[in-house]
């Protein structure tokens, strides 16, 4: 114990790692982001961070040619001695401190503009972009069959791009409305769903991580093929369990792991997709239950090896819910 716990603080009582784990606490990110914040050589910040991942304050994992580093989420002791410390330090005054915070928030906004650069250079094909990598009408039938006829109050639909989500489902909610950063995007889906009659849809510029819609409103909430341009996928998770009311029910569609890199350059992707495992770890955190999962794998003999993952989850109260109805 006393071994452990001395490792710990040998791992933070350096300046270099202090920083490292300050920027960590905001949200994860790969070593050449990290490098660019702290203005340190790749090497370097390397080195930091396997002394951090081996006193087990930082979490890794690789995802094709990228890796990813974020703060410890459940850190046993000794490592969560420190972890009021550390926090903390995030969000201190200090003068190093806060310019790294400053450059954190301008990389996370550079992401952000080149996946908005993306959606916008190519929101008038953007339907065909999407059958490049999957059976749009497969998914779309089963995502139906998975939300059931329970019609919703309200509909959320978070980064809701072209309206399909809100076409699809506009017969089992009264009211909709979805938003999206992409005022070209948001011109689509509003001729889409004129064209398509669905006048009790609307949708709104908006930020998908701060949607204005008060907690507990919504019955249903969709974050679909969204996850995977995004830094803080689990962040889009807790906001959108945030505007369930009890009962509600949030559906995800996205890709499952895959090792097609090239959808990083050519499409803004961020994530080359998420396991059972990190979903189960982000709807955990925002205290929400599995109602049901599936996997649509592609057709024999496709081009593109994509697999898409659907996850229904619910409150608490859908759970008892629907354990009553099968009872």
């Amino acid at each position: 114990m006393l071994d452990a716990t001395l490792n710990v603080f040998r791992a933070v009582g350096e300046e270099t790692r202090l920083r490292i784990m300050a920027l960590l606490f905001r949200g994860e990110l790969t070593v050449s982001e990290l490098t660019q914040i702290l203005g340190q050589s790749q090497p370097r910040v390397s080195r930091h961070l396997k002394i951090l991942a081996d006193a087990g304050l930082v979490e890794r994992y690789r995802e094709g040619s990228w890796m990813f580093y974020r703060a410890a989420r459940s850190a046993a002791e000794p490592a969560g001695a420190v972890r009021h410390l550390l926090e903390s330090l995030a969000a201190s005054e200090d003068r190093v401190v806060a310019r790294d915070r400053d450059r954190f928030t301008q990389s996370r906004e550079a992401r952000a503009r080149i996946a908005a650069a993306y959606f916008e250079k190519n929101a008038r094909d953007w339907n065909e972009v999407r059958r490049l990598h999957l059976p749009e009408s497969d998914i779309e039938a089963r995502m139906r069959d998975m939300i059931g006829p329970q019609k919703a109050a309200l509909f959320v639909d978070l980064g809701t791009g072209t309206g399909r989500m809100l076409e699809l489902f506009a017969d089992l909610y009264e009211q909709g409305v979805g938003f999206d950063v992409s005022r070209d995007m948001l011109a689509i889906a509003r001729a889409n769903l004129e064209r398509a009659g669905v006048a009790h849809a609307q949708v709104r510029y908006g930020d998908l991580f701060s949607a204005p819609i008060e907690n507990g409103a919504a019955d249903l909430v969709c974050l679909h093929q969204v996850l995977h341009y995004l830094a803080e996928p689990d962040a889009a998770v807790r906001e959108a369990a945030r505007l369930l009311k009890p009962g509600g029910r949030l559906l995800i569609a996205d890709f499952a792991p895959h090792e097609l890199e090239f959808l990083r350059e050519a499409h803004a992707h961020r994530r080359l997709g998420f396991s059972d495992d990190e979903v189960k770890s982000w709807r955990r955190e925002a205290g929400l239950d599995l109602l049901a999962a599936d996997t649509l794998a592609p057709l024999s003999g496709e081009k593109q090896k994509l697999t898409v993952k659907l996850w229904l989850c619910g409150t608490p109260e859908s759970v008892r819910r629907l354990k009553s109805r099968a009872a």
